[in-house]
């Protein structure tokens, strides 16, 4: 997509719509109780799959108190940062972007409140790959179902990452199972989202996360479901990606 900024024309993933969507939910964010639920009860097992494969992938020690020290991460599509502040308090150097003003500036009141460093910027992907931006880990979670071209979205994610250095996508498979789930029961039934959060035809399979890592010179290194149990109230890990899934991807050396 094709966007006129003054006199030149930027090539972006960005969807003006799902902006616009999520910059009215902006004060939400760090409510657990509001439209953002469904995140704060996922942010756990994420952390949890993020902490470990980076430490088991650069050699860190988990224990240590800030095991990230020295990695410089993006959380790409950041929002209000729920996944920015435990990486800043992991001791990473942590840029957070997004193309939403209102988001940015929560997540930067919501940071400085904390006594937190974050580096948050309004941006997207195309610019900070035009910039020579990299980074050691780029964070790209629950961000591909919103934008308008997939493909190219992934490839600038890409290319922003260093020699040895890591991608996590996360996201929602297009299936039927997904659609009955993840959609009809998270928006119409349980109500944990409001009604079009998701649309079914902009939901991501797993080949279309792969195919442009692969093509951008990234090598998937591990892949894995991530399954809601309604009785513990808990998302676990799963072999199931038929709905929530993550897929990891690094650079060779």
């Amino acid at each position: 997509m094709a966007t006129e900024t003054g006199s030149a024309t930027e090539t972006t993933s960005v969807d003006p719509a799902e902006i616009e969507k999520f910059s009215r939910m902006a004060a939400e964010w760090w409510n657990p109780d509001s439209k953002f639920k469904p995140l704060h009860k996922f942010n756990p097992i994420r952390l949890a799959y993020i902490k470990r494969m980076v430490c088991q992938h650069f050699g860190l020690d988990p224990k240590l108190p800030a095991p990230f020290a020295g990695l410089r991460i993006l959380d790409i599509g950041c929002g209000g940062g729920l996944l920015c502040e435990p990486m800043a308090r992991l001791g990473a150097e942590i840029i957070g972007v997004d193309p939403a003003e209102n988001n940015v500036e929560v997540a930067r009141i919501h940071a400085a409140s904390s006594g937190l460093e974050v580096d948050y910027r309004k941006s997207t992907a195309e610019q900070l790959q035009a910039a020579g931006e990299t980074f050691d880990i780029v964070l790209n979670m629950e961000v591909v179902e919103h934008v308008a071209d997939v493909g190219h979205f992934i490839t600038a994610c890409a290319h922003m990452v260093r020699p040895n250095g890591l991608m996590f996508v996360a996201t929602i498979n297009r299936t039927l199972k997904a659609m009955a789930l993840a959609i009809f029961g998270a928006e119409y039934v349980l109500r944990w989202l409001p009604r079009g959060t998701h649309q079914y035809e902009k939901l991501v399979r797993p080949d279309e996360i792969k195919s442009p890592l692969s093509a951008s010179g990234m090598t998937i290194i591990d892949e894995t479901g991530v399954r809601y149990n309604p009785l513990t109230d808990r998302w676990t890990l799963s072999a199931d990606m038929d709905v929530n899934f993550m897929v990891l991807a690094t650079r060779q050396p």
